[in-house]
């Protein structure tokens, strides 16, 4: 099957992934398959490139990179798996005087695993859902509130009105979904 390609990301020192362990750059999980200096290569599959925004990322954006968990480490935020669902759009952005709120709309077989102050990634950035809506006819949409942290050190502090979002909801509900009902968990956006 085609579509797929390799990339190669340059980092700051202190991002370096280990090696042949998963990075997350915000498009979906990565294996690290090459480590040189401040770059490292990941092989990106057409299903990666067809469910996220990767593919359309131009030479020299930002990504947001986390290094995966190893067995042992403390977990201390939310279940990330690093496995996009779909991609949202930003459709409001309000300066606050210490945060930003921001509104992304939803896929609409992905909002039915979002709720209140529930968890979800967006561009790989673990967030709490501040506020739900979307009613009959409107597109399904939620809210995260930005600290000051996240809005200085992802690219979450810069992404305007109009821009896709790669969306990972919280793997828990899926999988209830799944054994409650026998059905696939899978969510095409």
């Amino acid at each position: 099957m085609g579509g797929s390609t390799r990339r190669a990301l340059a980092l700051r020192a202190s991002a370096r992934p280990r090696s042949c362990l998963c990075a997350y750059p915000g498009a979906g999980v990565r294996t690290v398959t090459g480590l040189s200096g401040a770059d490292f290569t990941a092989d990106v599959m057409a299903e990666t490139l067809n469910r996220t925004g990767l593919g359309g990322l131009a030479t020299g954006s930002p990504v947001n990179l986390e290094r995966s968990l190893r067995v042992g480490d403390r977990l201390g935020g939310h279940m990330v798996q690093g496995h996009v669902d779909g991609v949202g759009t930003v459709v409001s952005r309000i300066t606050g005087e210490r945060w930003d709120v921001v509104r992304i709309t939803v896929p609409p077989g992905l909002a039915r695993y979002l709720v209140e102050k529930g968890s979800i990634a967006v561009d790989g950035v673990s967030l709490t859902l501040s506020a739900l809506g979307g009613g009959p006819g409107e597109r399904p949409w939620f809210e995260v509130s930005l600290i000051p942290a996240t809005l200085a050190a992802t690219t979450l502090g810069r992404v305007q009105p109009g821009s896709g979002v790669n969306l990972e909801a919280d793997v828990i509900g899926k999988y209830v979904e799944r054994m409650l009902h026998g059905e696939p968990a899978a969510v095409r956006s």
